[in-house]
């Protein structure tokens, strides 16, 4: 039997800068899965709370974050919330500030644009001080550059980058990019995940290519 870190743990390793953060989040809307970690020198656990911004469950949007993602320091997540009304001539938000404002304009949640679902698949590395908007999809394998500003869906196994973030590169070819979503790695059972390890890890793409292909088949 192989030692194999514990997706219920809240620090992983000894640093204790790298938090699988599905077991401090306690917010109903917002799910994520096993493995997924926020690293930050300072306060990792605090997730929730520095990361995810404007953040009101009875609005009614989530963030959906899949497995195995890292996610950088600084990064944020803004939730559908923190929009204003953008259909009338003004866009301040007379009703927060109570009294007559109040009495006279409609609720403030009510009014807001609804972007939907913010979701995160699985595999997704997003790099330092990223912002996230709400309603955005960012997909499998995916990857986002530093300092990015993300305002619009993200294909899988892609990189962007940018303020809005733009198109840089594939990672792989089609086919690869096609036997990866098929074959679903993060998805393996813990022991077989460990035996597949080294494929994950190998630069001969044309050899993980191969080998994927051959087990797709045998599913």
């Amino acid at each position: 039997m192989h030692q194999i870190p514990d997706p219920n743990q809240v620090f992983p390793n000894e640093y204790k800068t790298s938090c699988f953060i599905k077991n401090v989040v306690k917010a109903p809307n917002i799910s994520i899965g096993d493995y997924t970690y926020y690293d930050d020198s300072e306060d990792p656990t605090g997730f929730e709370r520095n990361n995810v911004l404007f953040n009101y469950p009875e609005f009614g949007d989530h963030l959906i974050i899949g497995k195995f993602c890292a996610i950088a320091s600084g990064t944020k997540f803004i939730m559908g919330p923190a929009n204003h009304r953008i259909s009338s001539v003004t866009t301040y938000p007379f009703h927060v500030f109570g009294g007559a404002w109040q009495e006279n304009t409609p609720p403030h949640l009510d009014q807001l644009p609804r972007k939907g679902d913010t979701v995160l698949g699985n595999d997704v590395w997003i790099g330092r001080e990223c912002v996230i908007m709400p309603g955005v999809r960012i997909g499998d394998g995916a990857i986002v550059a530093a300092c990015s500003v993300v305002v619009r869906d993200i294909p899988p196994y892609t990189v962007f980058g940018g303020n809005p973030a733009k198109f840089i590169k594939n990672r792989f070819d089609e086919e690869l990019t096609g036997l990866l979503l098929q074959f679903r790695w993060w998805d393996l059972e813990p022991e077989e995940l460990v035996e597949v390890l080294p494929l994950l890890c190998d630069p001969d793409l044309e050899k993980v290519k191969r080998e994927i292909r051959a087990r797709v088949r045998t599913k």
